[in-house]
């Protein structure tokens, strides 16, 4: 994913979206910054960006996110800390939601395909979804993909296994 102002450039599907965060997001963001903004001084802090990644995710970021943001997008501040402003918090967060996105779209698309909601994907039900989408294409090549995405050779995709293929695209 490229970052380019307040919009998201995201590599998915081999083609590009570009937009911009939402009011919601935006308002979630600058509530999770004054939540985190320890005292009012107006920037975040490496602890402060985990209780904000929190607020936002119900998950902290590990240092090396946190440190990798506050390299790419941080101030250097008094003490030689590094923090982020409002704004480059706002920045750093936009590829953030995005992953949220595409995460919504991959489990989309998997409860498509298991359209009997056993929260894993047979052979027949890949077959089935192609069918209906792509009648022609070769049954052959559907069974080449089923077994490269398998990984554990079970006969099962599971729900991990779908998001690591669309998310990596490691087919042929």
């Amino acid at each position: 994913m490229m970052r380019m102002n307040s919009f998201l450039i995201s590599k998915y599907n081999n083609t590009d979206t570009v937009r911009k965060l939402n009011t919601k997001e935006r308002n979630l963001i600058k509530k999770a910054f004054h939540h985190a903004n320890e005292g009012g001084k107006g920037y975040l802090l490496p602890f402060d960006i985990k209780v904000a990644s929190m607020f936002l995710f119900g998950h902290k970021l590990c240092k090396d996110e946190v440190n990798q943001m506050l390299l790419k997008h941080g101030t250097l501040l008094p003490l030689d800390q590094k923090g982020l402003t409002l704004a480059q918090f706002e920045e750093a967060m936009i590829p953030k939601f995005a992953a949220l996105e595409e995460d919504d779209e991959i489990r989309s698309t998997f409860k498509a395909f298991d359209k009997n909601c056993r929260g894993f994907l047979k052979l027949e039900d890949v077959k089935s979804a192609f069918q209906q989408v792509c009648p022609h294409f070769p049954e052959h090549n559907i069974e080449l993909a089923f077994k490269e995405i398998d990984r554990d050779g079970d006969g099962r995709i599971s729900y991990k296994d779908f998001d690591f293929m669309m998310k990596f695209n490691n087919l042929m």
